[in-house]
């Protein structure tokens, strides 16, 4: 972070920006409520979000339906605080200073509802750790 005002950001990042990361974000944007800042994007981007990620989501109250994948660019990482990768492998660029976590997270692409349950859960886990990491404290509920 530049200074002690300055609210930790985050970049979520996926080849297609159409499941893993959109469901992180969409977790983080809800849970963090305005005191994290978060993007996500992907190596190379799908055409929309996958519905059935949308459908989980829904199911936790949480609508990423109007959200699109972007394109993972240099400046969205230096511009983030942590960088977290979901199977992207070398494609996200390494800038010094960063800190970096790789979630090895089934891929929801081409699966059903019954199969992107867990994965939507695991993924919730993990954001609730990482927004008590970075607010701490007081974040796990």
């Amino acid at each position: 972070m530049n200074d002690a005002t300055a609210k930790p950001s985050v970049l979520f990042v996926c080849v297609h920006n159409a499941g893993r990361s959109q469901m992180a974000a969409g977790f983080l944007r809800h849970l963090g409520a305005g005191r994290v800042d978060v993007r996500s994007a992907g190596s190379v981007p799908g055409d929309r979000v996958n519905p059935v990620a949308v459908q989980a989501m829904e199911e936790a109250g949480i609508d990423i339906a109007g959200q699109a994948p972007k394109v993972l660019t240099a400046d969205a990482v230096q511009a983030s605080d942590v960088v977290i990768t979901m199977g992207c492998g070398d494609a996200c660029p390494i800038f010094p200073g960063k800190r970096y976590l790789d979630w090895a997270l089934d891929d929801p692409a081409g699966q059903g509802i019954e199969a992107v349950r867990p994965i939507r859960d695991e993924i919730e886990r993990r954001v609730r750790v990482l927004l008590g990491e970075l607010l701490g404290g007081g974040a796990e509920n």
